[in-house]
């Protein structure tokens, strides 16, 4: 049997969020070891399917550029999920001590502002360092411990993300929509909708179509094969989910404007110079 899917973007989101909550990996880490989640709509949107908790966000894209938050966030950035409890480790000393504290079978997850065909991905820097996630993050490799990435088709780029992270550099955008980024490279398992989906069902999901118009922009098209019970079960779910909102605390969703907190960091942005 054959069907035709379109998600949005939010509806990807929410999917990619189901996706891994039925992943075996996720559901021993979640019963029996740890999760650090570091924040992102996409990785809020599996906290609120893992703990019913949306996350504080920090940093985002909007029609204005790169944005932060208007104000303090209300609700942590970054937890850890030790075996079902719920720690808030928003703070660089509590963050680094759940890093640590991590081993075989712990997983980390996070977003993706970007990646490329061959797996590779990056996120964005609008801090000195990329904040403590930032500095935390890619160093986790070297102890061994699962990093599953999980970004939606959206944000897949035409060039190589090492040709991407070498254009950008806070330090050298003059002029910025927003606050100047840099790029920091991240190594995992990468998850999108294609492969959320193929994880909640027997099924082949493949991508026909990309963006839209009319609140669908960015969304993807994908045609599901399998057998019927199989294909009926990925409908049943995006029916589910049709017209998901964006995920993340209500407050951090709002965001910076010119004199907000965090904005003495943000480098080169246009509103802040008042141009």
């Amino acid at each position: 049997m054959k069907a035709q899917i379109t998600l949005t973007v939010n509806e990807s989101k929410r999917i990619i969020a189901r996706g891994l909550k039925e992943e075996p990996k996720i559901k021993n880490a979640f019963s029996y070891g740890k999760i650090l989640l570091k924040g992102g709509t996409t990785v809020s949107a599996i906290s609120e399917e893992l703990i019913n908790m949306p996350l504080g966000i920090s940093g985002r894209i909007s029609t204005n550029g790169t944005k932060g938050s208007k104000s303090e966030l209300d609700a942590p950035h970054c937890i850890l999920i030790d075996k079902g409890q719920v720690i808030d480790v928003d703070e660089e000393e509590k963050f680094e001590e759940s890093a640590l504290s991590m081993s075989k079978g712990d997983v980390l997850i996070t977003g993706a502002n970007i990646f490329d065909v061959h797996g590779n991905a990056a996120m964005m820097a609008g801090s000195p360092l990329g904040n403590f996630p930032g500095k935390i993050i890619p160093a986790l490799n070297s102890e061994g411990i699962d990093i599953i990435i999980a970004a939606g088709l959206e944000k897949l780029s035409p060039v190589p993300v090492n040709q991407s992270i070498k254009a950008a550099g806070r330090k050298d955008i003059e002029i910025s929509f927003g606050m100047a980024v840099g790029l920091i490279p991240i190594y995992g398992e990468l998850v999108h909708e294609q492969k959320a989906i193929e994880m909640l069902a027997d099924v082949k999901a493949t991508v026909i179509g990309r963006g839209g118009i009319m609140g669908g922009e960015g969304s993807t098209t994908l045609i599901l094969e399998g057998k019927s019970e199989e294909v009926y079960r990925i409908v049943e779910v995006v029916k589910t989910l049709k017209g998901s909102d964006i995920s993340g605390s209500p407050k951090s969703l709002v965001e910076c404007t010119r004199g907000s907190i965090g904005c003495v960091e943000d480098l080169g942005c246009i509103y802040k110079k008042g141009y």
